[in-house]
């Protein structure tokens, strides 16, 4: 088993930007780890949790792999999100101040901030996915949570599509056991 890891976004990028690097490493696991580690990759999955389950959601709309697992998966909603922090209702972050910086409000130009939420991506899976959701996590998740979860599951140009959702916060697939069957099962049916 090899690990592929990309970092969160430096404070100078937009959110969503680091696409491109884990899209450069998803890459370079498929085509070129063979031969420049001398070793032989079978099967490729992708994982992240929360900013990374945002980032295996996306490259799932633009590469094959033998399985993805979303964990979490966020921000679902930027637009939400952001404007919670406009409106002092949340405390402010990096992603949503870059994000303003560039675009301006979220009422200024809702647009931008949509095409980064996971919202935007709830389509054109090319491999299975797993969705793994606690139920007791955060407000500004779960606000979210069933219309994406509609939307994945009306695509009709999506590979299998799973949820599974369970007691616990944030984190729930480590602390589930019910999670962590699944996430087992999932891997082991591919």
């Amino acid at each position: 088993m090899m690990i592929i890891s990309v970092a969160h976004p430096q404070l100078n990028i937009l959110f969503g930007d680091n696409i491109l690097q884990a899209e450069a490493a998803l890459l370079w696991v498929k085509n070129k780890a063979n031969q420049e580690l001398g070793i032989t990759v079978k099967k490729i999955f992708l994982a992240g949790h929360s900013q990374g389950g945002y980032l295996v959601t996306r490259l799932n709309t633009m590469h094959q792999t033998n399985g993805v697992i979303a964990n979490a998966p966020g921000p679902l909603n930027l637009v939400y999100r952001c404007q919670l922090e406009e409106n002092g209702q949340a405390p402010a972050s990096y992603p949503c101040n870059n994000l303003r910086n560039i675009y301006g409000t979220t009422v200024a130009n809702s647009n931008a901030y949509h095409q980064r939420s996971l919202l935007n991506f709830t389509n054109g899976f090319k491999s299975d996915i797993l969705f793994v959701q606690g139920l007791d996590d955060m407000a500004i998740q779960l606000y979210s949570w069933p219309a994406f979860k509609q939307d994945v599951i009306n695509c009709s140009n999506c590979q299998n599509r799973q949820f599974v959702e369970v007691p616990g916060g944030h984190t729930a697939i480590f602390q589930s056991q019910t999670a962590k069957t699944e996430f087992n099962n999932f891997i082991n049916s591919h």
